[in-house]
């Protein structure tokens, strides 16, 4: 396994200060954000420097019930050759329902959500990711995702979910340990049961982020500062194994470089923590790590987990991997996240088995997030509307599924406005509408004399 270092995730709005940043061995840089054909300056210098950069994706959906997209995955791929990376990662999750497959609505969710533990979920997950191996120039690794919510009825816990997955598709992980947390919190799920259980020797890197408490649940917001616990959860993995690389992921509320470099130095005190316990075989106990969990890293657990006790138990409970119909399991997966997915974003009844009122806030939060990241891929929308953008992208969010991916809901979005006759105010109207015309046809109007003319002719006319 090659040796990342320490890193942080790359982003356009940090990249000077991580450019000067001491002690940065690699970074990570969201893929889908990547034009191969025109590297940002700042990732060409970092290269020319020698430092590594991963992608890391989000929108392949290798969770989900239909087979990966291979457009998505031609996309992955140009992107990992473009940067040159050891290897590439995605998430253990599913982003879109429905369509062909279950003969209703297709549905993007916007977000990463949970797969069901199931034997059904991991057959299905375990032939994309084959997939997506076979498709990919380099090693993939796949990543835990952080949940608000919980499946009814799973057969496995995180651990042995994870285990089984890599068992069977020779697959790394990314393992996140704020993700970790987070499922503690909202799921009552322990940090160091799921680490005892883990193929220490797959982990290919490890993440660490931040997040806030709101609403009864943790959210794995990438905007504020590591909390403590999840700093403890770090130091329990590095008891048992070295990680080849950890990296610090923020995604906004930026703070100041001092900051990050502070989270950076508080980061890498976990980790040596976490080696001098694994040196010397020492029991962490929770008077010694103070936190939310008891992390138990004695060389007892650390053999079982590394030798063949985890291995075991895991296959003591479920049996070696047997031949299954997969198509079958990829139908009965798909009716499963189409419903939900249906709760969340379009208001249809909640599925039998899940908890409503998280529902309700998992279904508030996606909509939240669809409102801000709108306005980041459409930043004209906020000015046009001023104050009255953000209640009325969430009361269009109640109604309007997204459906094709965040640029066309920003479109839609605007169409839904100028049907209604909104905004009230003509002016506001008028520039709405100018900007929808301008983003809505397959080129940009033309910018030649005679066309301006003609177009303001058409505005005069059509205020008479």
């Amino acid at each position: 396994m090659e040796r990342l270092g320490t890193g942080i995730g790359w982003r356009p709005e940090i990249a000077d200060a991580v450019e000067h940043m001491p002690g940065i061995d690699w970074v990570e840089a969201v893929a889908e954000n990547i034009c191969p054909g025109h590297l940002p300056d700042s990732l060409r210098r970092l290269r020319e420097r020698g430092v590594t950069v991963v992608p890391h994706g989000v929108s392949l959906g290798l969770g989900g019930a239909e087979r990966p997209d291979e457009g998505r995955l031609a996309a992955l791929a140009e992107r990992v050759t473009a940067l040159g990376s050891p290897l590439v990662t995605e998430h253990i999750a599913f982003v879109r329902a429905g369509g062909a497959l279950t003969a209703s609505p297709r549905l993007e969710a916007g977000h990463l959500l949970p797969v069901p533990r199931t034997r059904d979920a991991l057959d299905v997950l375990c032939e994309n990711v084959r997939i997506a191996q076979d498709a990919l120039p380099v090693p993939l690794a796949v990543e835990n995702i952080a949940a608000l919510i919980s499946w009814p009825a799973e057969e496995m816990t995180e651990g042995q979910f994870l285990y089984e997955l890599a068992d069977r598709t020779g697959v790394r992980l990314l393992i996140d340990v704020a993700n970790l947390h987070t499922n503690h919190v909202n799921r009552g799920e322990d940090p160091a049961k799921a680490l005892a259980e883990l193929p220490l020797e797959a982990i290919a890197y490890v993440h660490v982020a931040g997040g806030f408490a709101r609403d009864g649940v943790w959210h794995d917001s990438h905007a504020h500062p590591v909390p403590q616990p999840v700093l403890d959860i770090l130091t329990d993995l590095a008891s048992r194994v070295r990680p080849p690389g950890v990296l610090l992921e923020r995604d906004e509320n930026f703070p100041e470089p001092a900051e990050l470099r502070s989270e950076l130095a508080s980061i890498r005190r976990a980790l040596e923590a976490g080696a001098e316990l694994l040196r010397t075989g020492t029991q962490t106990t929770e008077a010694e790590t103070p936190g939310t969990h008891t992390p138990g890293t004695g060389a007892a657990l650390r053999a079982r987990g590394h030798e063949t006790g985890a291995a075991e138990a895991t296959r003591g409970a479920f049996g070696p991997p047997h031949p299954r119909n997969t198509g079958a399991a990829r139908q009965r997966t798909g009716l499963a996240q189409a419903a939900l997915l249906s709760a969340l974003v379009a208001g249809t009844p909640v599925p039998e088995g899940f908890d409503r009122v998280r529902i309700g806030v998992q279904a508030r939060a996606l909509a939240a997030k669809r409102a801000d990241v709108v306005a980041k891929v459409a930043p004209e929308l906020p000015v046009i509307l001023g104050p009255e953008y953000r209640p009325a992208f969430l009361g269009y969010a109640q109604t309007h599924p997204m459906t094709g991916g965040y640029r066309r809901d920003a479109l839609t979005f605007a169409e839904h406005l100028l049907a209604a006759g909104r905004p009230g105010d003509g002016q506001v109207r008028w520039e709405l509408r100018e900007w929808w015309l301008e983003r809505s046809g397959p080129a940009p109007r033309s910018g030649r004399p005679v066309h301006r003319l003609a177009r303001a002719t058409r505005r005069v006319l059509l205020r008479r």
